[in-house]
């Protein structure tokens, strides 16, 4: 069948589209064909956590700080961790990139376990899941453009981000076949009412402590494909975190607002739940967000003037209160000393500042 045909499809056998999981397709009852069903038997408690880069650039600062906590979490437990080239978009993402990236990795000693995984090669996995939340009436198309969502008057959380409002969740099948004659949907998750519990997401971070998440106030309907097909972030990492064993997700806080989603994903499609360590952000003197540009802190610079990378291992070690002083440190050395009470009790954005760039230059 056409694609846009089985979208038109879709609405007709959902619409009109009511309450997430409810309605004659009814809630997804067991593990998706060709996922991993972490339902029928319990979980393996060895940590296997992951390193997930996005191979468009090199790695700056505040990446490697990320990948390092997650490769002393898996190291200190004696657990794995694995690596996964978050390469969706082909449009920024290409092969060379991510050799580069995992030559990083091996400079700064950041080994990982078994072959690299990447999620360009993976669309048949996350067609799959796609099917099992058409099949429970969760998804419909969005015509909307990218104009709209960004609308000054639209509705936006405390991070900026918009907060979809459901234009197009209750379109009939009928208007989604005239609108699909001129433009190609994005597909959208359908999330639980307001009033309805089941939206409402909560979970204990290892760092930040309790968190809670009403996905109707919080992001509302999200994307699960966009309109030129390529598959939606949040999709993939549920669908690959349960393909890959992983079960510790360590990341920087600026992603916190992604887990309400990720975990109803993954109750939906009866995967297994993850444990998340959100991490301090590196972030440059007026509270940005350190960025690439920033003081030249990608590793492509970083490598030309440092013999290796022990003095800026050391640096954010001390910066995160796992050392007591400013000393170079190769990452093994490092695991002895990893614990997440330390990062906890340090857990404040990290200022990269001129005179931290100056100690690390020596």
């Amino acid at each position: 069948m056409d694609e846009l045909a089985d979208v038109t499809q879709g609405a007709a056998d959902c619409a009109p589209a009511g309450s997430a999981g409810s309605g004659a397709c009814g809630r997804f009852a067991g593990a998706v064909e060709g996922l991993p069903d972490l339902t029928a038997s319990p979980q393996h408690t060895e940590v296997c956590g992951r390193f997930a880069p996005t191979p468009s650039g090199r790695m700056h600062l505040g990446n490697v700080f990320s990948c390092l906590l997650a490769w002393l979490d898996a190291r200190r437990a004696g657990g794995s961790i694995v690596l996964r080239m978050e390469d969706l978009d082909p449009a920024t993402c290409d092969r060379q990139k991510a050799l580069q990236l995992m030559d990083d990795l091996r400079w700064l000693g950041l080994t990982w376990d078994g072959d690299p995984w990447y999620q360009s090669e993976r669309s048949w996995a996350y067609g799959e899941a796609l099917e099992a939340l058409k099949a429970q009436c969760l998804v419909y198309p969005c015509f909307c453009s990218r104009a709209e969502l960004h609308a000054a008057n639209a509705p936006h959380a405390s991070d900026g981000t918009y907060i979809y409002a459901g234009t197009c969740r209750g379109l009939s099948a009928a208007e989604v076949a005239e609108r699909s004659l001129v433009k190609r949907p994005a597909l959208r998750m359908m999330v639980p009412e307001l009033s309805d519990p089941a939206g409402s997401i909560e979970f204990i971070d290892g760092v930040y402590g309790p968190q809670s998440t009403v996905l109707a106030r919080d992001c509302g309907d999200f994307l699960v494909r966009r309109s030129d097909e390529v598959y939606a972030y949040q999709l993939a990492v549920v669908v690959d975190d349960a393909a890959m064993g992983v079960n510790h997700v360590v990341r920087a806080h600026d992603l916190m607002g992604s887990s309400g989603r990720q975990r109803y994903l993954q109750h939906v499609l009866g995967l297994g739940e993850m444990e998340y360590f959100h991490v301090p952000l590196l972030v440059a003197p007026d509270g940005r967000r350190l960025a690439k540009r920033d003081f030249d802190l990608d590793l492509g610079s970083l490598r030309t003037w440092m013999r290796g990378p022990e003095r800026l291992l050391g640096l954010l070690a001390w910066k995160v209160g796992l050392i007591e002083r400013f000393e170079p440190v190769s990452a093994i050395e490092l695991v002895s000393e990893f614990s997440w009470d330390k990062v906890t009790a340090r857990r404040d954005d990290i200022v990269v500042d001129e005179a931290l760039v100056d100690a690390l230059r020596g």
